[in-house]
C-alpha cells in the first residue's frame, strides 16, 4: 500500500526523488545574472565601481595643479614617478594602478568579497535564501563567483578610466619606468595587461581571506576590516629582515613581484612564486570557508 502511495504522489506530480518537488533543479537556483543584477543595485557596489573610474581623474587634476616648484626637496623619488606619469597615457597608467595597488584595491576586493554573505546575514536575509531552496555550496559558490566578478570589474575600470583618460591628456607614448627601457606602446600595453592579470591574482588572496571571513561573523565590517588588517599585519611582517626566510611564506611577501613584469629583461621568477603562494593560500582560505558554511546553523 505504501508503495502504490508514493507511485500516486509521483504520477501525480507533487514528489519527485529524494523527496523534492518535481521539476526542481539545484543547478537553476540563484543563477548567476540574477545575483550579479542584484550586486549591482547596492549602494556599495555602485560607489566601489565609481570611485575606481573617479580616482585616475583625480589624479589626472591633482596633476594640472602642479606648481613644479621646488618644494619636494629636490625632485625626490616620487616626483619623478610623476614626471613619468605626465609622459603618456600608459605611464599615466602605470603610475595610477602603482598608487592603488598596495591599499586601495585590497579595500575595493575586501569589500566585495567580505560584504556578500555577512551583510545577507546581518539583514536576516540569509535564511530565506537558504529556504527557496537553495543549496548552500551552490548559494556560497554563485555569491563568491559575483564577488570575484566585480573585484575584476572594478580594477578594469581603474585601468581603463586611467588609460582612456592619460591618452587623451598625455598622448599615446611608450611606456617608460625606472626599472627598464622604453618599451614601444605595443609592448607597452601588453606588459601593462600582465601587470594586472598578475595583481588580480594576488588579490584572489585578499578576496579569500575576507570571504572565510564573512562566513563566519554576521559583521560585514568586521569581515572586510579584518581582511584589509590582516594584509597590512602580513606587510608589516614582511619588511622584517630578522624574520628571515620565513617572510617567503607570508601571502603579501610576493606581492610587488609585478615590477619584474616592466624590467628588461622581464624576471618572472617571483611571479611564479607569487603566482603558486597566493593561488595556494586563496584555495586553503575558500576551502574552509566552503567547510565552515555548509556545517554552520544559519539562524540569521
Amino acid at each position: 500500500m505504501a508503495g502504490s502511495s508514493v507511485g500516486s504522489r509521483d504520477a501525480a506530480g507533487a514528489v519527485g526523488p529524494g523527496g523534492a518537488a518535481v521539476g526542481y533543479r539545484p543547478s537553476a537556483t540563484l543563477p548567476f545574472a540574477a545575483e550579479f543584477r542584484r550586486q549591482a543595485s547596492r549602494r556599495r557596489t555602485q560607489l566601489a565601481l565609481g570611485f575606481m573610474v573617479l580616482l585616475p581623474l583625480i589624479i589626472l587634476v591633482a596633476f594640472q595643479f602642479d606648481s613644479g616648484g621646488d618644494e619636494d626637496n629636490g625632485r625626490n623619488e616620487f616626483a619623478s614617478l610623476v614626471d613619468l606619469a605626465t609622459s603618456g597615457g600608459l605611464n599615466f597608467t602605470l603610475f595610477s594602478i602603482f598608487v592603488s595597488a598596495s591599499f586601495l584595491l585590497v579595500v575595493v576586493v575586501a569589500l566585495f568579497c567580505g560584504d556578500t554573505v555577512a551583510s545577507e546575514a546581518s539583514w536576516g536575509s540569509l535564511r530565506y535564501l537558504l529556504a527557496i531552496p537553495v543549496p548552500r555550496a551552490r548559494l556560497l559558490a554563485v555569491k563568491l563567483l559575483v564577488a570575484l566578478a566585480y573585484s575584476g570589474l572594478a580594477l578594469l575600470l581603474l585601468a581603463g578610466t586611467a588609460l582612456l583618460a592619460g591618452t587623451l591628456r598625455y598622448g599615446w607614448s611608450p611606456l617608460r619606468s625606472q626599472v627598464s627601457a622604453e618599451l614601444a606602446p605595443g609592448e607597452g600595453l601588453l606588459r601593462l595587461l600582465a601587470v594586472l592579470g598578475y595583481l588580480a591574482v594576488v588579490l584572489l588572496v585578499v578576496a579569500g581571506l575576507a570571504f572565510l571571513l564573512s562566513v563566519t561573523t554576521d559583521a560585514a565590517l568586521g569581515a572586510v576590516g579584518g581582511a584589509v588588517l590582516l594584509w597590512i599585519l602580513s606587510s608589516i611582517l614582511d619588511q622584517i629582515t630578522a624574520l628571515g626566510g620565513l617572510r617567503a611564506f607570508l601571502p603579501t611577501h610576493y606581492s610587488s613581484a609585478w615590477l619584474g613584469l616592466l624590467s628588461t629583461p622581464v624576471q618572472t621568477d617571483d611571479v611564479v612564486r607569487g603566482t603558486i603562494s597566493a593561488v595556494g593560500y586563496a584555495t586553503l582560505f575558500w576551502g574552509l570557508a566552503f567547510w565552515r558554511f555548509t556545517r554552520k546553523d544559519v539562524t540569521s
